[in-house]
């Protein structure tokens, strides 16, 4: 494309075009640009100077196209239309788009987030599609770089703040959906669970157990373990795992301890005999954030599609951690 010679071109002239060679007539192409019969055969000369053809003969029976006229009638009603699409400002139909985005969340959210959006977004926007991935070190690169659209991640609610903004990478944006607490979960006659009946559980007790621990965007090391490392305490890790439900596995299955989100440890007791104990110290809650570039701030479609997910989520799950 020679953008040199298209900047060239008067663009109006191509709508005189098009009414000429619908109306094949200048008093009536005239008449429908509200132009004087003089001014549009300006217009028509002008147009004959810039495409080098005659474009129209006249004849006893009004205009009548060259070849080449003709053949520009069959791609300009498209054209124009094109361009008048880049000339309206950006529309976003839910019953009919067939959008495609995609999504990275982290594990838990596919049982504590998406049961709850994805069915009234779909049931919206029927034709819609969305992809989902798992969160990953690489999806703050990808929402960067415009790979996915939008992502599902926990992180941490530091001290007097909801969430803090410039721990976020350059250009995203965020949304946070609810706020949660660590817990843990223990099998079934646990020999701790004595212990707790008896009043002995504190973060010594805590730390003399053995954990399972999921690791999250590749590390093996929550923000809980860097916590407890400033004051030089540290968990027995004796497992790693990639997901929560194979913690929950172990979890189950041993007398390994497992901390983890409270919203998530519900699901895992409804699979398995765990016991819910609380944490026994304090520490910062965490929260599930919906995340965005801000390139999409007023894109209508990512708009509504980041109400359809913060609508969606229940007030009795926003308020489960409090």
């Amino acid at each position: 494309m020679n953008l040199d010679n298209l900047a060239r071109i008067d663009l109006n002239l191509l709508v005189t075009l098009q009414v000429l060679l619908e109306e094949q007539s200048v008093t009536r192409a005239a008449n429908r640009l509200h132009l004087s019969q003089s001014a549009l055969s300006k217009s028509l000369n002008r147009l004959r100077d810039t495409l080098d053809d005659p474009l129209f003969q006249r004849t006893a029976h009004g205009l009548k196209p060259t070849a080449h006229a003709l053949a520009l009638g069959k791609v300009l009603p498209q054209a124009l239309q094109n361009l008048y699409q880049l000339t309206q400002p950006p529309s976003f139909e839910p019953a009919t788009s067939q959008r495609h985005f995609a999504l990275a969340m982290v594990e838990s959210a596919y049982e504590t987030l998406i049961p709850y959006f994805i069915g009234p977004l779909l049931q919206q926007a029927p034709k819609l599609k969305l992809d989902s991935y798992g969160w990953n070190e690489k999806s703050i690169y990808d929402l960067q770089h415009g790979q996915i659209d939008f992502g599902i991640a926990g992180r941490d609610v530091h001290p007097q703040s909801q969430f803090k903004a410039d721990d976020l990478a350059d250009g995203l944006e965020y949304q946070t959906l609810f706020n949660d607490k660590q817990v843990c979960l223990v099998r079934q006659n646990h020999p701790i669970l004595h212990a707790i009946s008896r009043g002995d559980w504190n973060k010594e007790a805590y730390l003399a157990l053995s954990h399972v621990q999921v690791r999250c965007e590749g590390n093996d090391w929550w923000a809980l373990d860097y916590h407890l490392a400033t004051t030089n305490h540290h968990r027995q890790i004796s497992t790693t795992v990639p997901d929560f439900y194979g913690a929950a596995s172990i979890c189950a299955h041993t007398d390994l301890i497992f901390t983890l989100p409270s919203s998530f440890a519900h699901h895992a007791q409804n699979l398995y005999s765990l016991v819910q104990i609380p944490l026994p110290f304090e520490f910062m809650p965490m929260a599930y954030v919906l995340l965005w570039h801000e390139r999409n701030n007023q894109e209508p479609g990512h708009k509504w599609v980041r109400e359809m997910i913060s609508n969606s989520i229940p007030k009795a799950l926003m308020r489960s951690a409090h």
